[in-house]
């Protein structure tokens, strides 16, 4: 993949990339912008918001131009195609993963210094992922009229820092949504875990919402404190998160929800959470 990419660079100058800019569509553009932001895309995430079957006559075609618009995105490095799959390589050219590539990002202009490319670990891909469909979900549900979404913030742009009398901190959300239902508006930070990392670990990070809560930052500057809503993966651990936040007397327990990944997208827009 290295010199792939070190010949893509080499054979791309200002006015090729002026060509390749010029070439792009609104939905090219639009695919990169998100694929920029959530990190990882796979092509079934990227088919479900940026190809619907509403566009086209059967879902099949939907796939196909799918399929070719990654393709050329990807020969022309405006994307980057991972070697780890989803699904295996019995799914085809529908298990691929991608991420911007050195081309995009020169083409998106985007600020702050050029991402590092190497291949993701299995964890980073699962957790990276995980988010990326959440985003999806909430987006086609937004297109069903179910919710609007007012903010959709992934990693960096959620990140919070604020002080404490041990100086600096950053609160690291997975992702902040806000989020329009009915006539409310619902602000959450969401917290993906994948069953990998011990309670402990998790107990942290629910202690360092906890000192932001107590700072008051967030209360200023937006007038609420976010829902800090966990997605976990089984029935089981979500009971244990519960009981282990109930049973810390350092954190305030109604700042925190804890549910099962499937029915965190639904969940998220309820009346009561």
């Amino acid at each position: 993949m290295r010199g792939e990419l070190h010949d893509r660079r080499r054979r791309q100058g200002p006015r090729e990339l002026e060509r390749l800019a010029e070439e792009l569509t609104g939905r090219d553009l639009a695919i990169l912008g998100q694929v920029s932001d959530l990190k990882l895309m796979s092509t079934r995430q990227i088919e479900a918001v940026h190809f619907p079957v509403i566009e086209h006559d059967t879902q099949a075609a939907a796939r196909r131009s799918c399929q070719r618009g990654l393709a050329r995105l990807h020969r022309d490095g405006l994307l980057l195609r991972m070697e780890r799959r989803v699904g295996g390589v019995r799914m085809g050219s529908a298990a691929f993963v991608y991420g911007l590539g050195p081309t995009g990002h020169r083409v998106l202009r985007r600020e702050g210094p050029k991402p590092r490319y190497h291949e993701p670990t299995a964890w980073f891909l699962e957790h990276t992922l995980g988010i990326s469909q959440l985003v999806v979900d909430i987006t086609l549900a937004a297109r069903d009229g179910q919710v609007d979404v007012l903010t959709c913030q992934p990693e960096p742009r959620c990140w919070r820092p604020f002080w404490t009398a041990g100086g600096l901190l950053v609160l690291r959300p997975d992702l902040f949504l806000a989020l329009g239902v009915g006539d409310y508006e619902r602000r959450v930070f969401v917290e993906l875990d994948r069953g990998h990392e011990s309670l402990p670990s998790l107990l942290r990070k629910c202690r360092q919402y906890q000192a932001y809560y107590q700072s008051g930052k967030e209360q200023a500057e937006h007038g609420v404190f976010p829902l800090v809503c966990w997605s976990v993966p089984t029935a089981t651990r979500a009971d244990r998160l519960r009981r282990a936040i109930s049973r810390e007397s350092r954190l305030t327990d109604e700042l925190f929800r804890v549910m099962i990944t499937e029915d965190m997208p639904a969940a998220l827009w309820r009346e009561a959470l």
